[in-house]
């Protein structure tokens, strides 16, 4: 079985706005890198996030970048479940994943994102880490919607 998923949300805002909120850094750690993102997602870079609830910075490829359409990224796979385990507990692996984003403009002007990872090996732990990082990306949707839509950011203060 291959260990993937895919999660997407609609977004009432136009699919600029939306992809802004993701391609740049300091838009992104407003609701999502709770520790930061360093760096803009454009192709053949490579940019680092911090999560206060897996700390310690990641590496991120960005792999490719369409402006308004897709960004593809690839960071270190992990395996185990965080959520369940605690970070500490998570072992890192060597391989990686890849995540891709896409941004689909929609006929009412609303934007449809959609985040799909896939990659891990099909072992107990890859099949954990796929869960927690499903889990992860489902969050960070619905922050994204609240930080796009409403200026709020649901992960201030949940993590500390």
């Amino acid at each position: 079985m291959e260990l993937k998923f895919k999660v997407s949300t609609r977004i009432s805002k136009p699919v600029e706005e939306v992809f802004e909120a993701v391609a740049d850094p300091k838009k992104l750690s407003g609701y999502f890198t709770t520790g930061g993102a360093n760096g803009r997602l454009e192709a053949g870079t490579v940019v680092t996030w911090d999560f206060a609830d897996f700390p310690g910075a990641f590496p991120v490829e960005v792999v490719e970048v369409e402006k308004n359409r897709k960004i593809v990224l690839r960071w270190d796979a992990t395996e185990g479940n965080a959520a369940e385990q605690g970070p500490e507990n998570v072992a890192p692996a060597d391989y990686k994943t890849t995540v891709t984003m896409t941004f689909e403009p929609l006929e009412d002007g609303r934007t449809l994102v959609t985040i799909a990872e896939e990659g891990w090996r099909e072992t107990k732990g890859g099949l954990e880490a796929s869960y927690g990082n499903c889990q992860g990306w489902s969050q960070m949707l619905c922050a994204l919607k609240a930080y796009v839509e409403y200026g709020i950011n649901l992960r201030e203060g949940m993590y500390k």
